[in-house]
């Protein structure tokens, strides 16, 4: 930080001090705060670590190798801008990680699914070790607001080297632990059972999917797994899966009606699972053929799927044509989404008794847009799910749809707190609002955080009892302390600002032309910076590296600084990194040693 923004930061921080001990500021601020409330809605966004057993006994359980035919599949049916997705492989250590990494666009997701391929199996397992290493990734680098979720492709079963010294006993303890804070940080655990030799070890991962509030799935066939992510999905996006058709493939053009079933649709994924090749052709609904791919339409494939993306599709009827090879067995899925929410109009804020009845109202919104037409949302039926929270006890009642918008009444059955969502959904996705509360125990007013009646202004020239000055002191203390701490957390993330990503390492020896072995070292565990000597676990030849430095970038990047007699080359190009010079992803730089004959080959990987 410069000196003169460190000396204004200190003068901000000392008028509002200064601020604070006017007469009647502290009293009026506090009571100014107390009537403050926070809240905000949970973005759509996906922050998503997909973790994958790659020991050698997956060989029998998932000899297909599916755990990376479904991570692909995840990553082809997310939309095109938005999420983030890192990788975690496992054996009884981290085998190759890869942070959250945004995808958007075709090549991020062809680089990430490039990365699945290139993975290899090793001996022994030990889950303790991948879950505790997702969730260190998601809280190092999920956003807030994001949905954070973990999805754990595996056989549920350990194998630990016995020379390693570590016990069933700690390892279970240590899993435990990692589950316990999954929980604690409200990151859902998806497990995805494969099965293939009969030996899975089901209980074990239920236990894990229901103690972090996920889901557990088990599956040994490729034509499953649609299924089983589209249901995934449904926690976060809010969609349902839509079988289209099965068809046994006769070398020739088949025919396949996709009905897009609303306007609101902003992608439509159309999933179709086959052990061989297919080709496909579109027909859109005024009959003309839409280039595959063009910019309308994305294709990705793998070895058992293909995925067709049709972006912001016209209403109507589709027509996909598909060819597989002969006697092929086809199965065409169809998963949707949507760019359209569920909102509820706030309740009256007042106290409710038995008998009372509420007015409930609920609408269609896209893009933060009161939706009118009802051709944009199609044929939606609409309930309000009413919990008892002292009984636990659970009802519905069915709502009269009208378009776009949803209305009914609830009636209060007793003196209890009830929690009301409501609920509307068709065939290829739902809706829910947040969770209301109702507080009919004449306790507590009543309605959502948002809800409330107005207060008109006393005639006494006073807002909400507080003087005029006693307001612009308010504004002015919290303008100040706002600016204050905006510069003192700036300060201090730059300092402790974290790492993420890999460095590999290889030292080549220019006398004899040997290279070492590849060394892995993960820069989670550095704040603010580092030097490269420490990677290189202070090696005394290679002292000169520590003028060799690396400090945090932006976008998951990272800045070398070259202040050694080391020259550092790119692509056989040498750079100047006096100063600074940023690596992104995937960069690769040599530096050649003065002090020995000695090369060191870096590639940053985020």
């Amino acid at each position: 930080m410069h000196v003169r923004t460190f000396k204004f930061m200190h003068i901000l921080l000392a008028m509002v001090l200064i601020v604070s001990l006017l007469p009647g500021a502290r009293m009026t601020f506090a009571a100014a705060s107390s009537n403050t409330g926070s809240s905000g809605a949970a973005g759509s966004n996906i922050d998503a670590v997909l973790l994958l057993d790659v020991s050698n006994s997956m060989k029998s359980s998932d000899p297909q190798k599916l755990g990376n035919e479904a991570m692909k599949l995840f990553i082809d049916m997310l939309p095109a801008q938005g999420d983030r997705v890192g990788v975690v492989a496992y054996t009884d250590q981290i085998e190759r990680e890869k942070a959250l990494t945004s995808l958007n666009s075709a090549d991020s997701k062809a680089s990430l699914k490039r990365f699945i391929d290139d993975l290899n199996r090793g001996p022994y397992t030990d889950i303790s070790i991948g879950m505790g290493e997702a969730i260190s990734i998601l809280q190092d680098g999920a956003r807030q607001g994001s949905e954070p979720m973990i999805v754990l492709f595996a056989d549920g079963n350990n194998d630990l080297n016995s020379n390693a010294g570590k016990t069933n006993s700690q390892a279970d303890q240590q899993l435990k632990a990692a589950v316990d804070n999954a929980k604690k940080l409200g990151y859902p655990v998806y497990t995805v059972g494969l099965n293939a030799d009969g030996k899975l070890n089901q209980q074990a991962l239920a236990n894990i999917a229901s103690e972090t509030g996920g889901k557990s799935f088990v599956t040994s066939s490729a034509d499953e797994l649609p299924q089983i992510l589209s249901e995934i999905f449904a926690a976060h996006q809010q969609v349902n899966v839509v079988p289209v058709d099965s068809i046994t493939g006769n070398g020739q053009f088949q025919n396949v009606k996709i009905n897009i079933p609303n306007a609101s649709v902003k992608e439509a994924n159309i999933s179709i699972m086959s052990s061989q090749k297919v080709e496909v052709k579109l027909i859109d609904p005024d009959g003309k053929a839409v280039a595959v791919p063009s910019d309308q339409v994305s294709v990705s494939t793998s070895k058992s799927y293909s995925l067709v993306k049709l972006l912001n599709p016209q209403q109507g009827d589709w027509t996909l044509q598909v060819k597989g090879a002969d006697k092929d067995k086809i199965d065409i899925n169809l998963i949707f989404n949507y760019s359209l929410e569920l909102a509820l109009e706030p309740l009256a804020s007042k106290s409710y008794s038995k008998g009372d009845k509420i007015d409930i109202s609920a609408y269609m919104t896209s893009n933060g847009q009161k939706l009118t037409d009802a051709s944009q949302v199609g044929s939606l039926k609409a309930v309000l799910n009413v919990t008892d929270l002292d009984s636990g006890a659970k009802s519905q009642v069915p709502l009269t749809t009208n378009g776009t918008q949803f209305t009914g009444t609830f009636e209060v059955p007793d003196n209890h707190r009830y929690q009301l969502v409501v609920r509307a959904e068709e065939q290829s996705f739902y809706r829910e609002t947040a969770p209301v509360t109702v507080d009919a125990t004449g306790k507590a007013t009543s309605g959502n955080e948002n809800s409330g009646t107005a207060t008109p202004a006393p005639s006494d020239g006073k807002i909400a009892g507080l003087s005029l000055i006693s307001w612009i002191i308010i504004v002015l203390v919290v303008i100040l302390l706002g600016v204050g701490i905006w510069f003192l957390l700036r300060f201090l993330k730059q300092r402790n600002r974290g790492f993420v990503g890999q460095m590999v390492i290889e030292i080549r020896d220019e006398n004899t032309g040997e290279k070492s072995y590849p060394q892995y070292k993960k820069l989670n565990t550095f704040r603010g910076r580092f030097n490269l000597h420490q990677l290189l676990q202070l090696a005394p030849e290679l002292k000169e590296t520590e003028q060799i430095t690396f400090t945090p970038g932006n976008n998951d990047r990272i800045l070398i600084r070259n202040g050694a007699e080391s020259g550092i080359e790119k692509s056989g190009r040498s750079i100047d990194a006096s100063r600074g010079y940023e690596l992104k992803s995937g960069d690769r730089v040599t530096i050649a040693l003065r002090q020995v004959d000695k090369t060191i080959l870096l590639e940053y990987l985020n």
